[in-house]
């Protein structure tokens, strides 16, 4: 600690990102990563970006990368904002829309950013508990409030509400924003955007770290009523006028441009979930249902910590959450059918 700090820091509790080691022959299955590469159609468009226009400041509104957005969700650019992520997506809008006179309400098991984000930008929350079967039970939300956030698919649960409850939802808090965090939509979930012309308080996030294979681009896009794009425009304006730079913008538009290789590598994750989710089944383990690029899994002889601990010594990383009710848990990436069975197997030895 530091004398010079701003009160504020002194207060914070950071989030902790998922562990990056280097960790020989390691099996990464803990940050939720695409295990396939993007498509070769990226990597060519980067490669041809990579030219003497790099010392020019790349377009501050991303014009081309929004007609692109707009077009592959069926929208108008003015409903489609882009940024580093939707980490930072989503910081911009707690600033922009989520800092109201009433709490902001989020489900307790949730994306661990959220309350990060909240002490930063000193928004008051309520923290609203999932049910017994981790799911988000709707009647919860009908309380006073200035703003409601959760992912669809839910993090880490992989527990996904279908589209009628999201309108549910839509129809109850038509006087607050409601924010849909769709970093994990394309696993198998139903996604919001087609309400968007209908519900202008909802705002939905994507990013093209997971079901785009790009997390290493660090690019998220936010899907609104162009009053809600607006406002978050305002707030990045205020403090990064390009945000995302050349490389990014060329890699994007080509991910966006190539369907078929998205709809191929998302339905290849899909199935080897169903596989994975049908072993650890086999071994003991609970598996909640998953919409998502994981799983949530626990094993009635076993303590989360424990297999965490003992997986990594074997050079296999899993998430372990040392948080009450899910400390049992681990939220285990799918990997390719190699590393999932590499899994499986390591599991069984451990398991005895």
């Amino acid at each position: 600690m530091s004398r010079f700090w701003s009160p504020i820091v002194h207060r914070l509790t950071p989030y902790v990102p998922g562990e990056q080691p280097k960790i020989p022959n390691l099996i990464k299955l803990n940050t939720n990563e695409n295990p396939y590469g993007p498509s070769p159609r990226v990597l060519s468009a980067i490669h041809e970006a990579t030219h003497d226009t790099l010392r020019l400041y790349p377009d501050p509104q991303a014009q081309d990368l929004k007609v692109a957005l707009a077009d592959y969700c069926q929208l108008a650019p003015e409903n489609i904002f882009v940024g580093n992520g939707s980490d930072e997506v989503l910081a911009i809008a707690f600033q922009a829309l989520l800092k109201q006179d009433k709490p902001l309400l989020f489900p307790d098991i949730s994306y661990s950013f959220y309350p990060v984000y909240c002490q930063l930008y000193e928004v008051e929350s309520l923290q609203v508990p999932l049910d017994e079967q981790f799911n988000i039970r709707l009647e919860d939300y009908r309380q006073p409030n200035g703003g409601i956030i959760f992912p669809n698919p839910n993090a880490p649960t992989g527990k996904a509400l279908p589209l009628t409850s999201i309108k549910q939802l839509l129809e109850h808090n038509r006087h607050s924003v409601v924010v849909v965090d769709e970093a994990y939509v394309d696993f198998g979930a139903e996604s919001a955007v087609a309400l968007v012309k209908d519900y202008p308080n909802l705002l939905i996030t994507q990013t093209f770290s997971k079901s785009w294979a790009l997390a290493g681009l660090r690019v998220g896009f936010a899907v609104g009523h162009p009053d809600l794009i607006e406002a978050l425009n305002r707030v990045k304006d205020s403090f990064n006028s390009y945000p995302l730079d050349r490389l990014a913008l060329a890699g994007a538009i080509a991910a966006v441009k190539d369907q078929d290789y998205f709809h191929s590598i998302c339905q290849k994750i899909i199935q080897s979930r169903e596989q994975l989710i049908a072993a650890m089944n086999a071994l003991g383990f609970e598996v909640l249902p998953s919409s998502a690029n994981f799983i949530f899994a626990r094993h009635p002889k076993h303590e989360g910590a424990e297999l965490t601990q003992e997986l990594r010594k074997r050079a296999l990383l899993v998430r372990h959450f040392n948080k009450p009710r899910i400390s049992d848990f681990l939220r285990i990436t799918i990997g390719t059918e190699a590393e999932n069975q590499q899994l499986i197997e390591q599991l069984h030895d451990l398991l005895g």
